[in-house]
């Protein structure tokens, strides 16, 4: 007695159906360890043109962040991708190690900086950057990214350091570094300078103040005893007024209010009168604001002169016309001063408290001053009005505190020196998304000199001496001389040698007849280290340069992208970069930013031990990352089922192919039934739309691509279909390896496809593969991308199975509305009779297609459209009707049959199963 069961061809697979990610991803971390996967992959590709990702150091500090895995998946994506493509792939990860959080985690660790010398506060500062070095490489390791993890580049390590010098060298000789007293960013919570890359802006309610000025000499063109009015939100910066800016082009006028008059421009008058609350007023002279040029103002409290100045960057968008004008506390303010020769006063000190330059407020902090001017103004009948106002004010986005400009001695870098230069390298740029060419251009415009200085510990020194006479020395000798030291000890050495022993030996200068030197105390901002990596990664290490991509969140257009691109023009008159790719923020899934007081905060460490890091990764590729991108745990869920039907479906093909040799058993496209090569074309469409996809770095094309193709050419068409040949037919039938044939060549190219995204799944049905002897390779990781294969005949092929498909989602549609009103249960119980006109007809008595194995039902008929009955359901391409098919259930293949019990052998089963069972069975 033949147990027909035990006749089936059922899908044989080890894969199991669940991943398991949290606890196997580990695993095939370990087994690619000890493969040494990138190495293996980078001997694979040796002599391929060579394709370059650099990558933006994160900062060594605390765990990774959504924001980091984002970055960092999305890097792993493209060069497992291109190194799949035809190109020779070397990702050396990197890290941002100097700078404010390192010397304030120690300081919170209870480090005294102070009872130390510089140096070995410094050697605490690196061991403490290596520890988070370690924290952070081991995540970013755990999210499956590959590249040089043992070698990657730091910007604390001795090698990188002396290139860094070395552009600041070249910089220097070519005359773009120098040293000036102009205002800056402070960061009183810092006590340091900070470049503009460092300022975020957040809501403050400041004091807004009208002041009176008294005219000292008027010249006898506008009354002796009218008065400038000026306007203000920094009542703290009144002390250190030296003048008061007009516009040349405006007309000004002095009115009369009550007994007293006033000078404004003409253009603010009836909103100054509103704001101050003059009920009545005159105007009694006009004159425009060039006439005015050079009146002497009276200080409102101290003995001092406040001289009237014009200039175009007075604006009648607020205020009054008349600008309060502080030299040391504004970028307009220097600039007109300079042109008037008035000298840069800027009485507040490193922590933001006044000098004895501001008598009557000395040591008195900045912000707690602007009540005591305030009231000191209406002291003196100078203060006009005093009101309240919200608005956006810069702080320092690492103590998160309010930062003010205040002139004090820095190096800077010139930008006007080569601002042309630096636009034309933007215009060579390749941007991704395109917004962000007018983003760096227009940062790149309008950004002032680039104030490299930082009153800080732990950082790369500026490497200047000085001569007896204060002059700076900079050389190509003393460069070349610390870029040498640097390189064998590491900077230091710069805290642990005087300046004599750092010098070249021998080295004199005529500012040092008594042959004594000094250095610079101050470091580098952080920014021309990493801005400095194109030399210390690239040239360094004998990479391609400039890089083909560099690729950060979108803030960085006015952090590393800036930085890297002032260094590598001003050293080479070319971007460090020919593309640019920028992504953004990662949000809560209502769209609000992440916040621990939120409490929305989600962890990648936690995703990837409740969901698996190919899920947070599939994640990555399903969303649109050059907008902000949203993240919640329902979203990942709805990620997971993605994942899990794609995961199923690589089961399921496996499951089919366990006896298929591809090396003995491939049918040639040729002779591949039309069904079957008409989704080998549909394979080969997929193909085609995700190179191209993956070429411009659209990954979630990528991902819906390959969901639709799994869930509507595969699972509810071709590997349902399947399922009655691959099962009931014989193990060689000619039909079966037909559609095995394809089936494999679907799950290699499904398997090698999705490798950027899912590595883990991918090498794990891969294992599988290898052991079965179907693959040489012994992972996924060392093979390249299906070429796309076009056939003759695949035009022809898709319009008519497109009108096919057309008709066979009708028959769908009428097999479902039968199963509703009970005439059926499943789709085999059914017989359809389609009643269509003559093209569809044509298609549907084609002798090469089994129409009803295409629409799984027992027994099919085309009929005249005109025979319609009048039961036939009418749909867009034909009318229908759905009834129980005659005869008896097969045992074996379960469609209902008038043959079940032709075969007497064989009395439950349907003729084609009997010569089945006969052939291979009995």
């Amino acid at each position: 007695m033949v147990e027909y069961k035990e006749t089936l061809l059922m899908p044989k697979t080890d894969f199991p159906m669940r991943g398991n990610l949290p606890a196997n991803e580990p695993k095939m971390q370990d087994k690619w360890n000890g493969l040494d996967i990138n190495k293996l992959q980078m001997e694979r590709t040796e002599g391929r043109p060579e394709y370059v990702l650099h990558d933006g150091p994160p900062y060594a500090n605390g765990d990774i962040h959504i924001g980091h895995a984002l970055n960092k998946v999305l890097k792993d994506m493209i060069t497992r991708h291109r190194s799949m493509t035809g190109y020779h792939v070397n990702y050396i990860p990197g890290w941002d190690t100097h700078g404010l959080p390192i010397e304030q985690a120690l300081t919170n660790k209870g480090v005294k900086r102070k009872e130390m010398s510089v140096a070995d506060f410094r050697e605490l500062c690196e061991q403490y950057a290596y520890e988070q070095i370690d924290n952070q490489r081991a995540q970013f390791r755990r999210l499956g990214v590959r590249g040089d993890w043992e070698n990657p580049y730091i910007t604390l390590k001795p090698a990188f350091e002396a290139r860094q010098i070395e552009v600041f060298g070249q910089m220097a000789e070519k005359g773009y570094i120098y040293k000036g007293l102009k205002p800056v960013y402070w960061s009183p919570s810092s006590e340091s300078a900070l470049a503009e890359a460092e300022i975020e802006y957040k809501d403050v309610k400041s004091a807004s103040i009208y002041v009176s000025f008294a005219i000292k000499d008027a010249k006898g063109i506008v009354p002796a005893d009218a008065k400038f009015i000026i306007w203000t939100t920094t009542p703290w910066t009144i002390p250190a007024n030296l003048g008061i800016s007009l516009n040349p082009e405006f007309i000004y006028v002095v009115v009369a209010v009550a007994d007293k008059k006033f000078i404004i421009a003409k253009e603010l008058l009836e909103t100054i009168a509103k704001e101050l609350e003059w009920e009545t007023y005159e105007v009694v002279q006009e004159v425009k604001g060039e006439a005015l040029d050079r009146l002497v103002a009276q200080h409102p409290f101290y003995d001092r002169e406040s001289l009237v100045m014009v200039g175009e960057h007075v604006t009648a968008e607020a205020g009054t016309g008349c600008v309060h004008t502080a030299t040391g506390h504004g970028e307009d303010d220097y600039n007109i001063g300079k042109l008037y020769d008035l000298p840069i006063l800027s009485p507040v000190d490193n922590r933001g408290c006044y000098t004895d330059e501001a008598p009557g407020f000395e040591g008195v902090f900045y912000n707690d001053a602007n009540k005591m001017v305030t009231e000191r103004l209406a002291e003196v009948g100078a203060l006009e009005k005093l009101d309240f106002f919200t608005h956006s004010y810069p702080h320092d986005w690492r103590t998160k505190k309010p930062v003010i400009y205040r002139a004090t001695p820095q190096w800077f870098a010139s930008i006007d020196a080569f601002r042309d230069e630096l636009l034309a390298a933007v215009k060579s740029t390749t941007f991704t998304p395109a917004w962000g060419e007018t983003r760096l251009y227009n940062m790149i415009r309008d950004r002032g000199d680039w104030v490299i200085s930082r009153q800080r510990a732990w950082g790369v020194p500026i490497p200047i001496f000085y001569a007896e006479n204060g002059e700076p020395i900079i050389t190509p000798e003393t460069i070349a001389r610390i870029s040498a030291l640097f390189r064998e000890h590491g900077s230091n050495i710069w805290f642990q040698k005087s300046a004599k022993e750092l010098l070249p030996e021998g080295f004199t200068h005529p500012g040092s007849p008594n042959g004594e030197f000094t250095k610079e105390n101050d470091i580098m901002d952080v920014w021309f280290d990493s801005g400095s990596s194109h030399q210390g990664v690239l040239v360094e290490r004998g990479m391609k340069y400039p890089a083909d991509l560099y690729l950060e969140g979108s803030d960085q257009h006015r952090g590393w992208f800036n930085s890297s691109l002032i260094t590598s023009v001003a050293i080479n008159g070319y971007a460090p970069y020919k593309g640019l790719l920028t992504h953004g923020f990662v949000l809560d899934g209502e769209g609000r930013k992440m916040s621990k007081s939120l409490g929305n905060v989600i962890i990648p460490q936690k995703v990837m031990d409740q969901y698996g890091a190919d899920i947070l990764r599939l994640w990555v590729a399903s969303v649109d990352y050059t907008a902000d991108v949203r993240i919640s745990m329902d979203m990942l869920k709805q990620v997971s089922e993605v994942y899990r039907k794609i995961r199923n479906t690589f089961r399921f093909l496996h499951g089919n192919i366990a006896d298929f040799n591809p090396q003995t058993d491939r049918v040639a496209y040729t002779d591949l039934r039309e069904m079957d090569q008409y989704v080998y074309m549909r394979l080969q469409d997929i193909l085609k739309t995700v190179r191209a996809a993956y070429d411009r770095y659209d990954f979630a094309a990528v991902y819906h691509a390959i969901n639709n193709f799994v869930a509507v050419e595969l699972s509810s068409f071709y590997l349902d279909i399947a399922k009655d040949v691959v099962y009931i037919e014989g193990h060689d039938n000619k039909d079966r390896r037909a559609m095995q044939s394809v089936i494999y060549d679907t799950l290699m190219t499904l398997v090698r496809v999705m490798t950027p995204i899912i590595p883990h799944t991918t090498d794990e049905i891969w294992s599988y593969l290898f052991e079965q002897g179907l693959v040489e390779e012994v992972s996924v990781q060392l093979t390249d991308f299906p070429e796309v294969e076009e056939q003759e005949n695949f035009e022809s092929l898709r319009t008519k199975w497109e009108a096919i498909i057309d008709v066979r989602d009708d028959i769908l549609k009428a097999l479902e509305e039968a199963r509703n009103a009970k005439t059926i249960g499943k789709s085999l119980e059914a017989k359809v009779t389609v009643y269509a006109k003559e093209d569809i007809s044509a298609l549907l008595n084609d002798a090469n297609i089994d129409f009803a194995q295409l629409s799984i039902v027992s027994d099919f008929e085309v009929a005249p459209f005109e025979a319609a009955t009048a039961e036939a359901l009418a749909f867009e391409h034909a009318s229908i009707v759905v009834e129980k098919a005659t005869g008896e259930k097969c045992e074996r293949c379960w469609s209902i049959s008038p043959t079940v019990g032709s075969n007497e052998a064989h009395p439950t089963v349907c003729a084609r199963c009997a010569e089945v069972v006969e052939k291979y069975y009995v």
